[in-house]
This record gives C-alpha cells, sequence and structure tokens, in this order.
C-alpha cells in the first residue's frame, strides 16, 4: 500500500488520504528522495546502486525514472522536510480524519510569495586580514582629513606668513649699519670743533711770545 501510494504522489505530487496514512507515507518517501538526490554527486556505480534500493521498494520503473529525474532536479537545494501534510477536515461517511500530502517545492502558488533563502559559509579568516581592511579604511579617512578646507587654509596660513619672517631678517641687519653710519656722522661733527679749537690755542701762543 505504501509502494502505490509514494508512486501516485511521485506521479501527481500531491494525493489525499487519511492523516495516519499521510504520515505513515512521509517516512517512507522521503529516504527515497534522499537517496535520488544523492544520485548527482555520486558516482555510476554508486547512482546505479541506489536506484536498485528504490526500485525495490516501489516496484515501478516509471516512478523511479520519474523520481530520479523531475524531483531530484527540482528538490536538489533543499536539505529535508520533501514533503508536506495539510489536514482537510474528517470525511462524511466514517468521519475520518482527512489529508492532503504533497511535494513541497511543486506547490507553485504557495511558494510564489517566499523568496528563496541562500545558503552563505562563513569563512574563517585570521586576525592579520580581518584588521587590513580597517587599516585601509583609517588610511583613507587621513588622506580625506588632510584634504578638507581646513588642512588647506592651514597651509595658506604658513605661506602667507612664512615671507613676513625674511623682512625682519632684513632689519637685524641693517640695524648695524644704521648705528654704525651715525657713529661715523658724530664723529665727523666733533672734528670741525677740535681744528677750530687748534688755531685759537696758537693764537694766544703768539700773543704771549710778543709780550
Amino acid at each position: 500500500m505504501l509502494a502505490n501510494m509514494a508512486c501516485s504522489l511521485i506521479e501527481h505530487k500531491r494525493i489525499n488520504t487519511t492523516t495516519a496514512k499521510a504520515k505513515a507515507l512521509k517516512q517512507f518517501v522521503e529516504p527515497l528522495i534522499t537517496r535520488s538526490k544523492a544520485e548527482n554527486n555520486q558516482t555510476a556505480e554508486k547512482g546505479t546502486h541506489n536506484r536498485r534500493i528504490v526500485f525495490s521498494s516501489l516496484r515501478n520503473k516509471h516512478a523511479v525514472t520519474e523520481l530520479f529525474s523531475t524531483v531530484a532536479e527540482k528538490v536538489g537545494d533543499r536539505p529535508g522536510g520533501y514533503t508536506r501534510i495539510i489536514k482537510l477536515g474528517n470525511r462524511l461517511g466514517d468521519n475520518a480524519d482527512m489529508a492532503m500530502i504533497e511535494l513541497v517545492d511543486f506547490n507553485e502558488l504557495y511558494n510564489a510569495g517566499k523568496p528563496k533563502k541562500k545558503s552563505t559559509r562563513r569563512s574563517r579568516r585570521s586576525k592579520a586580514s580581518k584588521d587590513a581592511p580597517e587599516q585601509a579604511v583609517a588610511a583613507e579617512t587621513v588622506v580625506e582629513e588632510n584634504d578638507t578646507p581646513e588642512a588647506t587654509s592651514e597651509a595658506a596660513q604658513a605661506a602667507a606668513e612664512a615671507p613676513v619672517a625674511e623682512p625682519q631678517l632684513e632689519e637685524a641687519e641693517e640695524a648695524p649699519k644704521k648705528k654704525a653710519s651715525e657713529t661715523e656722522a658724530k664723529a665727523a661733527e666733533e672734528a670741525p670743533e677740535a681744528e677750530s679749537e687748534a688755531p685759537e690755542e696758537e693764537e694766544e701762543k703768539k700773543d704771549d711770545a710778543d709780550a
């Protein structure tokens, strides 16, 4: 009975049955789907082995072909949970609890609004590789700070102040020259006074000699 129900599920992708049978079918068919999915990642010998095991359970070559082609491609990215059980209420005749079991990936209406999750792997990096991007970012920030208007204004101020120091040096060099010229002028003024005093003394000496 489970083999026939599994063949019907693989062919029609969903069937209606009682809840108890649906739970039993779920445990029966999901390992077979896992074997069909694993064939793509194995060698030809192991793939043939999996086909023979599935055929021994289903006893239907058309169902096996459908399982290893269409169903295996559709559920290739799913790690497990290939079927879904949805309860439908009680049956009118014997009041049995009914349910629908279906293959999850073949329900296009239910999966239309749900985006597929991308599986990502975290790679372990060394501390040096982790610190390298941070150092690069720090270097970029330093370069950006040097290129700011404040840095350019400071450079302009430094350039404006640089020529001011040169006149001060020139004034310092000219100061001794001015002092030397002043002393020379004073010496020139005192020289005629000394010359004028010398003739007066000579005249006085001549008068004393005549007397």
